[in-house]
């Protein structure tokens, strides 16, 4: 058990000298003194089973970032105190908030956790309802702004995705209509070319161009041609459509292009009729490839604007992690694509944000919380693009740290972050932002994110035209049952 401690021992220290005679043979009983070689006495997210309070010696404190022991305070302050300081407050999983080592041989008062909380509740009422509401109604506040950043940030990205799903559907539904008119029509023209203007052996020739002209259609995606290009090659097919009397050879000529015909293949079509059937209209063998290639561009429109949508949805999957495990492995740069792809109206050309990825694709997938990961993506490329005002260049850059830890940059060329509030911004509730415009909680829930769930670090460089979100990660984040209990949810 230690020494015995003595009341008077206790009194000298400022933590205890407002206690009666009573109250200090109570802890006396309860606790007792012990000492200390230098070396660890607790760990940061082990089950906080002690309170100790120094009487001589030094302490250093200790938070893990980045992989790595940050130390944040270092005293010879008698009446310190660490471990167990909050088992008074019910209800919450107590555990080491900190690590803490003594530097030299060291001497401290130890008491249990749940003695300490005993004794705090009995002889402190009052300061334990004024405590325990400061703590567990942070945490429950935090619990539920943090709901609702999220729910805030997913509603935005939800409309963007809408937008960007509407587009493809829009497309589908269009080329759905087109294409009922044009086999109605190919159903009518199919009639006028059995009646009696091919013969039987001319219509299996005309069958066979027609499956060749599909597949031709099919490879077409394929073919790159500049507006010259193009333009040159429309010149070239409707003089040749007019030249073999082809009424409306102009309004021909843009779908051939499209479909990925030229000269010579009209020379092959037409040699064919005329092979096979003399008295066959080469009038009606174009018009009716004509048809063929409208559907087939139509059925290539629907297939594109279907494989379009199933990628958005795939993308949105991938960002909610619906139907997957909150601690997985995961690919750190799918991760990124699917945030990206959330925010897909704002990036392009044509959108004012231009995008430059980095992406050291040699990166191994880490064990993390996937879901949480892309809330972190969101709510820094989200403070990126609102700091640019809707324009600029956004990077995202990727690479190692050492062998068990990955870095994530998050840049954009804005104005960057005023050196006095530099150190502010993942304070809760601080925001630059206009009243009812932000919580002030987005860069908080990030940083309890990456710090406390994953035990790594986030951290800003920024000067005007170039500000910087650096997130180091570990590869292995604690598991479930090892995460901090006030890690975010």
């Amino acid at each position: 058990m230690g020494e015995t401690c003595l009341p008077d021992e206790l009194r000298t220290l400022f933590l205890f000298e407002k206690l009666t005679d009573r109250q200090l043979k109570s802890l006396c009983d309860h606790g007792h003194l012990a000492r200390f070689e230098p070396g660890p006495i607790c760990i940061e997210g082990e089950a906080a089973t002690c309170f100790y309070v120094l009487i001589e010696g030094e302490l250093a404190m200790s938070k893990r970032s980045g992989g790595a022991d940050i130390e944040t305070n270092r005293t010879s302050q008698r009446g310190v105190y660490c471990g167990a300081w909050s088992a008074y407050v019910d209800g919450v999983p107590q555990v080491y908030e900190s690590s803490v080592r003594v530097t030299k041989p060291s001497k401290f008062f130890v008491l249990d956790a749940t003695a300490f909380g005993e004794f705090v509740k009995a002889e402190l009422p009052m300061a334990v309802h004024l405590l325990e509401g400061l703590k567990v109604g942070g945490l429950r506040q935090r619990q539920i702004i943090d709901q609702r950043e999220k729910l805030l940030a997913l509603g935005q990205l939800s409309a963007g995705l809408t937008h960007q799903l509407n587009n493809p559907a829009a497309a589908a539904a269009r080329a759905v209509s087109d294409l009922r008119e044009k086999i109605a029509g190919m159903r009518h023209k199919l009639a006028m070319l059995a009646d009696g203007k091919f013969s039987p052996e001319g219509l299996r020739v005309l069958v066979t161009i027609q499956e060749e002209v599909a597949e031709q259609v099919a490879k077409s995606k394929a073919l790159e041609l500049t507006a010259l290009e193009a333009s040159d090659r429309e010149d070239a097919i409707g003089d040749w459509l007019e030249d073999h009397g082809i009424v409306g050879a102009w309004d021909y000529a843009p779908t051939f292009v499209e479909a990925g015909l030229d000269i010579d293949w009209l020379e092959r079509i037409s040699a064919s009729v005329d092979e096979v059937d003399a008295t066959a209209s080469l009038q009606g063998a174009i018009g009716w490839l004509r048809y063929t290639i409208d559907t087939e561009l139509m059925m290539n429109q629907i297939a594109e604007a279907s494989s379009r949508i199933s990628a958005l949805l795939a993308g949105a999957k991938q960002y909610s992690q619906m139907d997957r495990a909150p601690y997985q492995s995961a690919n750190v740069h799918e991760l990124l694509r699917s945030t990206i792809m959330m925010f897909g109206e704002k990036f392009g050309k044509d959108k004012g944000v231009k995008l430059v990825k980095e992406l050291d694709k040699s990166l191994p997938e880490i064990q993390c919380y996937p879901g949480d990961l892309n809330q972190v993506w969101t709510n820094v490329i989200d403070n990126a693009i609102q700091a640019m005002g809707g324009h600029g260049t956004l990077t995202i850059r990727t690479s190692a740290v050492g062998e068990d830890a990955i870095k994530v940059e998050i840049c954009d060329d804005g104005p960057g972050i005023p050196p006095d509030i530099a150190d502010r911004i993942f304070t809760p509730f601080f925001t630059t932002k206009a009243f009812g415009e932000g919580t002030g909680l987005g860069l908080d829930l990030a940083w309890r994110i990456v710090a406390q769930k994953h035990h790594g670090n986030i951290r800003v460089e920024s000067k005007p035209g170039d500000t910087r979100f650096i997130i180091v990660l570990p590869l292995v984040a604690p598991k479930p049952e090892e995460a901090p209990a006030d890690a975010a949810e």
